[in-house]
């Protein structure tokens, strides 16, 4: 029985990691955990003219947590899981070093090839370039097909 650990965070790209993911963990016969890392907001952001106003945030960490928790759920129910055994864990950090440190110990890592992250590079996101170099473990990087991208 083996551990695989993949990233979600709702977009189209993570969805199609955790339907490959959950395939691969069945014919493993594998446990996998599913991982929605959240970055806390600054509590500050600008708003309006050149003047430069400033708005103190009311989003909290509980509001983000809460989030991060709903996307999990989101994806989970969107997909059949094989009746494999499923572990859902929402973690504050950068979604690379979060992915990295869950895939300690793990047989694989998979992530989405893009996602609702910063810019990336020409071929990766930053985040998936990140686990491919980084990862503890074997790293599969899913890309959308040409359509749906």
């Amino acid at each position: 029985m083996g551990r695989i650990v993949v990233g979600v965070d709702g977009s189209e790209g993570s969805k199609t990691a955790l339907a490959w993911a959950l395939d691969e963990a069945r014919l493993r016969n594998a446990t996998l955990d599913v991982v929605c890392s959240y970055t806390l907001p600054s509590g500050w952001f600008g708003v309006g003219d050149s003047m430069g106003v400033v708005v103190a945030t009311t989003i909290t960490e509980d509001d983000v947590a809460s989030y991060a928790k709903e996307t999990l759920t989101n994806a989970l129910a969107a997909v059949d899981d094989h009746g494999v055994e499923v572990t859902k864990t929402a973690v504050a950090g950068h979604p690379a070093a979060s992915l990295v440190g869950a895939a300690e110990s793990a047989d694989l890592l998979v992530v989405g090839s893009r996602g609702h992250g910063e810019f990336g590079s020409v071929l990766l996101g930053s985040v998936s370039l990140h686990c491919v170099h980084h990862a503890p473990c074997p790293v599969v990087v899913i890309r959308l097909p040409s359509a749906e991208k």
